[in-house]
């Protein structure tokens, strides 16, 4: 008997020390499952070295407080909590799959402030070693403005094995930010003379921090060469940060006016050409983004391809609402614009009661697919967001496709026709009545791409047309009634003027003021900044 029980646990023995040895991580999150909170520094140093791709995740976990323990045979897993007191669990060993189990069976590994801080800086030293450059670069940047020895230290030996450009360039700065902490007034200034035009907020911050001034007004650098290169370096900085700051504001008064032009680009179209205050150009927006929402409650699996899908249908939808309501109401009341301006708006409250009816009134969430998240970073001070800088695009195709569709072809001759002289353009032939249906089918139908755009940026509701309705037609009209390229200047002018108004005034008083400056210039230019042309337009 004695015999079989020390066969058995010299069998144990043995297994266990070649599974250890086929797999050492295995063995030290074994270890580490066991480890109490003091001792645990320790056994995280020995991760480290273990030098393994897996131990990023482990620790990254641990870091975030997905890492834990079952209690039945102390194995680590990582878990993310589930709603039902349910825990998904993953093997960061990578010899088991996903699976869910009760939360009640696992206990999760607790970290402290020390500890966090190793944490930190032992997953940027592995991410240091990968052979992903992406994960090296955010590595060094993740050390900017640490100037412990034992960072310092991970620095150069990083630099000396780094082969990318971008990658040293971080690791530079890294070493340079270090260098002003030296007692050595020449260390410091080539690190300041390395870190002049650096535009990492890091960078400003330990400039700044140089030439602070104590109780008694004296500067705290006691070098004055370091101290007036350090004070030039923040001026060029604060220089660079005040034009970049200025560009951002460009963008997004361009982003804005690309919203403005798509929302009345259509309405510029019906307006223009028959004369039609149609209120309920809001709501061929808003079916639009529904559109886009009844899209992608379609297609779940495939949502990078939703938007292209949507836009063609969208402007299906729209548009043949538009002729609907040209063929069914405002054909009868051509001539008299103040019936014409209640049917529409009667038009719009069926409409967004309909849309309440069938899709409630609560707003409605449009997932965005992965290509437009994110944000181009042209420097650290500059971003462009993907989604803006792909509605403004788009708003410019489907610009420039308006302006082909009415110069380059017959249709386009017709509408124009019939916009500078109704009466000759039918006793030339032209079918006025079909033409009045396209062109509102068009404008209707452009502002249902409209609002696939919009979707991207809003929550889509039943109210989401009324918020650019007014903002469409001030667009419309001080661009000038019908005309396509005083609507695009009109758009983008007021969108810049609103985003350079507003860091003054505020987002209130800044649509107030342009509002202001709209009605005084029509007062003055009652016809807009391009006036149509034609014989009939007065």
């Amino acid at each position: 008997m004695y015999r079989l029980i020390i066969a058995l646990v010299l069998g144990c023995l043995l297994y266990s020390g070649a599974h250890a040895a086929e797999d050492p991580l295995g063995y030290e999150l074994g270890v580490l499952a066991q480890t109490k909170l003091t001792k645990m520094p320790a056994q995280i140093d020995v991760l480290v070295a273990l030098d393994d791709d897996r131990v990023v995740a482990v620790l990254q976990a641990m870091l975030d407080g997905r890492l834990y323990r079952r209690k039945a045979d102390d194995t680590l897993f990582i878990g993310e909590p589930g709603e039902d007191k349910s825990l998904a669990i993953t093997d960061p060993l990578g010899v088991t799959g996903d699976s869910v189990a009760p939360a009640t069976d696992f206990k999760r590994i607790a970290v402290n402030n020390r500890m966090r801080g190793q944490l930190r800086l032992a997953i940027a030293q592995l991410n240091l070693r990968s052979d992903d450059e992406e994960q090296r670069f955010l590595a060094a940047q993740e050390l900017l403005g640490d100037t412990s020895p034992k960072v310092i230290a991970l620095l150069e030996a990083a630099s000396r094995s780094e082969s990318s450009g971008r990658v040293l360039a971080v690791l530079a700065d890294a070493r340079a930010l270090a260098a002003l902490q030296q007692d050595d007034a020449n260390l410091r200034y080539r690190a300041v003379e390395e870190l002049s035009g650096n535009l990492q907020p890091v960078v400003l911050n330990a400039l700044q921090a140089l030439v602070e001034e104590d109780a008694g007004g004296i500067p705290l650098e006691p070098d004055p060469a370091v101290l007036k290169r350090a004070r030039q370096a923040i001026a060029g900085i604060r220089q660079d940060a005040e034009f970049y700051s200025n560009v951002e504001t460009v963008f997004f008064g361009l982003s804005l006016g690309s919203v403005l032009l798509l929302s009345a680009i259509g309405l510029a179209i019906t307006f223009g050409v028959m004369g039609v205050i149609n209120m309920a150009h809001g709501e061929l927006i808003m079916l639009g983004a529904y559109t886009t929402y009844v899209v992608q409650l379609l297609m779940p699996n495939h949502l990078e391809y939703s938007l292209v899908v949507a836009v063609p249908l969208a402007f299906l939808v729209s548009g043949a609402v538009g002729i609907a309501i040209e063929r069914g109401v405002i054909r009868f009341l051509y001539g008299r614009p103040l019936e014409t301006l209640l049917a529409t708006f009667g038009i719009s409250l069926i409409l967004q009661q309909g849309v309440r009816t069938i899709f409630s009134p609560l707003n409605r969430s449009v997932a965005t697919p992965d290509w437009l998240s994110g944000a181009l970073e042209i420097n650290p001070l500059l971003s462009l967001t993907y989604n803006r800088l792909y509605i403004l695009v788009f708003s410019l195709v489907v610009f420039f496709l308006l302006v082909t569709l009415l110069k380059k072809t017959s249709l386009g001759l017709q509408f124009r026709a019939v916009a500078q002289n109704r009466a000759m353009a039918r006793a030339m032939g032209i079918r006025s009545a079909w033409v009045d249906a396209m062109t509102f089918g068009l404008g209707s139908g452009v502002a249902g791409i409209a609002g696939v755009a919009l979707s991207q940026l809003t929550n889509v509701g039943p109210n989401l047309g009324q918020a650019y309705i007014i903002d469409s037609f001030m667009v419309v009209v001080f661009g000038g009634v019908g005309n396509l390229w005083g609507t695009l200047v009109s758009a983008f002018g007021l969108g810049m003027a609103n985003k350079f108004i507003e860091p003054v005034a505020g987002a209130v008083l800044a649509k107030i003021l342009v509002l202001v400056f709209i009605i005084l210039f029509i007062q003055r230019y009652p016809r807009g900044l391009f006036p149509q042309q034609g014989r009939s337009v007065d």
